[in-house]
């Protein structure tokens, strides 16, 4: 079965099932991913209804909304975030020195402190409330809630960043108009993306932890999300990959698959994955970063 609505991204029609997998992490509910054969983008279906995502999101698991310690999943993905701050930083400042930053889905905060002690204006959005108190009150933030995005001034920001956001919102297109509306005319966008043409996704298929559904509604390949980016007149200026990330959503599909050996499966096919990478520029995580047209 597959929907009756047409391809978010170019409108097309001609849509078919490309892979039935389920909700691994949380509720094990089975969902479909839905692919438009005109520009490759990928949807999950069925979408769940507005009210309901939430409940996708309520475990202390989920690790984008917390800081815990505990468990080598959380100590592993709190060292790779630590590692990956800096680098992120240094992506954006080759870019823009200095200014106001605006971190949607910024969880809690990390990333967004390192910027304030460097002198950087931030401003977060995080729709979880734990996360955005955490973040508040730790890091002396200015972290607010999704439903205030409509309200921040237009055209203030030198830099807009999503790290692993856009693929959770229902309505991209409406995003991505309203982040264009914030962006000064000489702001740069940042979007880091799962990449559905990776080698760990192809290997690990339905099991593949970048699906992570139904809290990823959106699954793209680089040229999808460049199909995206033209459509909104977005320019894209540089493709980086995040060659961590690789690690990380190998070793998480290996449990899923019930490996009891998926630390060291994870990491030799992390590794391959980023050598495949090297030569298609397909890794498992990649950042765009975009500007007006």
């Amino acid at each position: 079965m597959k929907p009756t609505n047409n391809c978010k991204i170019c409108g097309s029609d001609e849509l078919h099932v490309f892979l039935k997998t389920q909700d691994y992490f949380l509720t094990n509910e089975a969902f479909d991913l839905i692919k438009c054969d005109q520009c490759g983008y990928i949807a999950t279906y069925p979408v769940p209804a507005n009210e309901d995502l939430g409940k996708y999101y309520d475990s202390k698991n989920y690790l984008s909304h917390t800081a815990a310690q505990k468990g080598m999943l959380n100590r592993m993905y709190q060292i790779l975030r630590s590692l990956n701050i800096k680098r992120k930083y240094n992506h954006i400042v080759k870019y823009k020195q200095n200014g106001n930053i605006l971190d949607i889905g910024c969880g809690t905060g990390e990333l967004l402190n390192y910027f304030s002690t460097h002198k950087w204006n931030a401003t977060g959005i995080e729709p979880n409330a734990e996360a955005r108190t955490f973040g508040t009150y730790s890091y002396h933030l200015d972290i607010k809630d999704e439903s205030e995005l409509k309200n921040l001034t237009l055209e203030q920001y030198d830099v807009i960043s999503m790290w692993h956001v856009l693929e959770h919102v229902p309505d991209i297109n409406h995003r991505i108009e309203q982040i264009k509306k914030l962006l000064k005319p000489d702001g740069i966008i940042v979007i880091a993306l799962p990449n559905i043409n990776s080698y760990d996704a192809i290997k690990y298929g339905r099991f593949w932890a970048g699906l992570d559904v139904p809290r990823h509604l959106h699954h793209f390949s680089p040229n999808s999300f460049n199909e995206l980016a033209k459509k909104h007149q977005l320019q894209l200026l540089e493709s980086i990959p995040m060659k961590m990330d690789s690690f990380y959503v190998s070793l998480l599909s290996e449990k899923y698959k019930n490996n009891s050996l998926a630390l060291f499966s994870g990491f030799f096919s992390g590794l391959v994955s980023n050598f495949k990478g090297r030569r298609s520029n397909n890794y498992s995580s990649m950042i765009f970063v975009l500007k007006k047209e």
